[in-house]
């Protein structure tokens, strides 16, 4: 009785055996009746080794079942999602076609806080959402140059800068000349300024420490320079990075009066030109600085020192005398100016302000909402400000708020600082300016009375 069974038994393994082998080693479409009780139908993948005709039925030969791979097709492969790169778009001034512009009497500037490597390993606590390797500097330097080298360029103000003979030998063979200005004590990065030598020559170059005025260590760059090619145009370039501290407006204050005392001085000095001033102002579109540089005014005794300067929103205090007690001390106005109302020569723009765009990435003023992200900060510091004689005729726009939340902080995949670049595209109008005085001579010679020329009444 036993031996039946053990026949039986084996009788039975030996044919699900044979027809485990006919599944795996004949091309039928047959599917064994073990099988077919899945919900799921298996998918036998032929190996590129074809089966030798002698694996038939009954040959001791058999390829063992691990030779063929079975999978299901149904399965899909894990997809990881990978944020889209951050796409900025160029805004194109109502006014000026950029067809037209494309003539020798234009240029292109970047300004650029490129965050100091000393600086990211020293502030690790605003990039904690980043990982090692994109904050690394070998890795952010990539996407700083490509970034530079997509935008082509024609000058380059850069803050942040404490790997400049790196950064200098990379643009060095992009054809750019390149200025570096250090920051005093002991601070280890500085402003560097970049222009492509086929299109500008160096006219004179200066620089501002503003240690000399007890304005802490902070520099500022600027530079005279002249177009090698068409007419011979000239404009001071200025590059600074005002200090951070967020509660010491007055020194903000005092850094950026000595910086525009000194750009005009330079205007002056070669006729006039237009100037140009980027950089990081550390201050915010709200701000009193901002309203100063805008206005060409400012009234210091009607602001707090420390809280109505700093980044955020500024508002005016009491007139009564009773609340001037913690405001500006006579020392401190004297870094500035003698006297509480503070002006300047240069009846500056801002190029962003001018470029209008939409809501997405723009504030009331005009002004980018945001051109820095980091865990402690979301808001706009950096600045294009230009003079008369020169007008802007496009910009590269910045990010929407959600797409720069979405990527939880900068630097990011693509973005190699926890700044946005901006850049902006300008012409020459010193010309047609030059025409319409030439007119007023003229109208004026015939008879025809003047129109007086409107001007800002600082009363």
């Amino acid at each position: 009785m036993f031996a039946d069974a053990n026949s039986f038994l084996s009788q039975g393994r030996r044919s699900s055996e044979r027809m485990w082998h006919e599944a795996l080693c004949c091309r039928s479409s047959v599917t064994p009746l073990a099988m077919m009780s899945h919900r799921r139908s298996l998918k036998c993948v032929i190996p590129s080794k074809r089966v030798p005709t002698c694996c038939v039925r009954g040959t001791t030969n058999l390829p063992m079942p691990f030779d063929r791979r079975w999978y299901n097709p149904r399965r899909r492969k894990k997809k990881f999602h990978h944020p889209l790169k951050p796409a900025r778009r160029w805004i194109q001034h109502e006014g000026y076609n950029h067809f037209d512009c494309h003539s020798k009497d234009y240029f292109m500037l970047i300004s650029y806080n490129i965050l100091g490597d000393n600086n990211a390993s020293k502030h690790g606590e605003l990039y904690r959402n980043i990982p090692l390797d994109i904050m690394d500097w070998n890795s952010r330097k990539r996407f700083i140059f490509r970034e530079i080298d997509s935008l082509n360029g024609d000058l380059l103000c850069l803050q942040e800068v404490d790997n400049y003979e790196d950064i200098s030998a990379y643009l060095k063979r992009k054809g750019y000349i390149g200025h570096y200005k250090c920051r005093t004590g002991w601070a280890k990065d500085g402003c560097a300024l970049f222009w492509k030598a086929e299109r500008f020559k160096l006219l004179e170059a200066d620089n501002i420490e503003f240690r000399s005025f007890g304005l802490r260590d902070n520099v500022a760059q600027l530079l005279v320079f002249e177009l090698s090619e068409g007419n011979p145009r000239r404009l001071v370039v200025g590059n600074i990075h005002v200090l951070f501290n967020p509660k010491r407006g007055d020194i903000k204050l005092g850094q950026i009066y000595r910086f525009l005392l000194k750009a005009t001085q330079l205007s002056e000095k070669w006729g006039g030109i237009p100037v140009v001033l980027a950089g990081d102002f550390n201050s915010t579109p709200k701000s009193a600085i901002y309203d100063f540089l805008s206005t060409s005014k400012l009234k210091v005794d009607m602001h707090n020192r420390r809280k109505l300067l700093e980044q955020n929103n500024f508002q005016f205090a009491p007139c009564d005398l009773s609340a001037l007690i913690n405001y500006w001390t006579g020392k401190e106005l004297e870094n500035g100016s003698p006297h509480s109302l503070i002006t300047h020569d240069l009846n500056l723009q801002s190029s962003y302000a001018t470029v209008k765009s939409t809501a997405m990435t723009r504030d009331c003023l005009g002004e980018p909402l945001a051109t820095s992200y980091h865990s402690k900060f979301l808001g706009t510091v950096d600045y294009i400000w230009y003079s008369t004689g020169l007008a802007c005729t496009r910009v590269l726009d910045t990010l929407p708020l959600d797409t720069l939340r979405t990527l939880g902080g900068l630097p990011c995949q693509d973005i190699g600082s926890d700044h946005l670049s901006l850049v902006a595209e300008f012409v020459f109008t010193e010309s047609k300016e030059l025409e319409i005085g030439l007119t007023y001579e003229s109208s004026n010679d015939e008879g025809i009375q003047q129109q007086p020329r409107v001007g800002r009444d600082y009363n």
